[in-house]
């Protein structure tokens, strides 16, 4: 864990330092501001009370989105997965889905919901769904054959072969899911709460362009990043280790 931590911080010290090289260079901070100015930007806003609000208005859409997405589309990924009859009856709607822009998904729950805040879950969740179907059917079509033999020997149950053959073995495709997902989910959440939401990051954002204020998005722009990166380091990948420890 603190060696992970340490190439991190070493990785993200030198994105900052070629950006503040950068920056330099360009010398039109307004367009470009350098690492000082965005901390600036940042203080600001957590002094005024906007930046941890909105964050925590962003985080709890991302949230329920992002456990609806993985649930659903879990589900339906393994049933794809382990069920040709049903790969070939619904695997179209998958594709359909997976290819139809996220744009148009969002303009339409809003237009056939209204602007209300289930409206934008249920867009960013819809959103999000077949990725992790498609990620889950792969996973669920490669199972251990041999692993379900043994469990039907054995007098296994459905929820115990469940537990203890199909999960475990479908622990890397979780973890794929779930980090794909969550890095999709929140740009989404943020384009739903741009057109409209009256509050979270993405509005903030849109207060930001149209005041051509660069410091304060690429404040909110690390702030966020920093708790998503903060969420991969300190829950995903633990989790994912200890998933896998079965492997070994």
């Amino acid at each position: 864990m603190a060696s992970r931590l340490g190439w991190s911080a070493i990785s993200l010290a030198v994105f900052v330092a070629v950006w503040w090289v950068i920056a330099l260079a360009h010398g039109d901070f307004r367009l470009l501001p350098t690492p000082p100015l965005v901390i600036d930007a940042l203080v600001v806003t957590a002094k005024s009370g906007a930046l941890f609000y909105n964050l925590l208005v962003t985080l709890a859409r991302v949230a329920a989105s992002f456990l609806l997405a993985m649930t659903l589309g879990s589900a339906l990924g393994i049933l794809l997965g382990m069920s040709r009859t049903a790969d070939r009856l619904i695997g179209p709607w998958v594709v359909l889905f997976l290819n139809l822009p996220a744009l148009v998904i969002i303009i339409l729950c809003y237009v056939w919901f209204g602007l209300i805040e289930s409206a934008a879950v249920a867009a960013v969740a819809i959103n999000k769904i077949p990725n992790v179907a498609v990620t889950l059917r792969e996973g669920a079509a490669s199972l251990s054959r041999d692993l379900a033999e043994m469990a039907a020997v054995y007098g296994f149950g459905p929820w115990k072969t469940l537990r203890h053959v199909i999960l475990p073995q479908l622990a890397p495709f979780f973890a794929a899911a779930a980090r794909s997902g969550l890095a999709l989910v929140w740009k989404i959440v943020l384009v739903v709460e741009l057109l409209g939401r009256p509050n979270g990051v993405g509005f903030e954002l849109q207060t930001a362009f149209q005041l051509f204020d660069v410091a304060t998005i690429l404040a909110y722009a690390f702030a966020f990043g920093f708790i998503v990166q903060a969420i991969e380091l300190g829950i995903i990948q633990p989790w994912e280790q200890a998933a896998n420890r079965w492997r070994r």
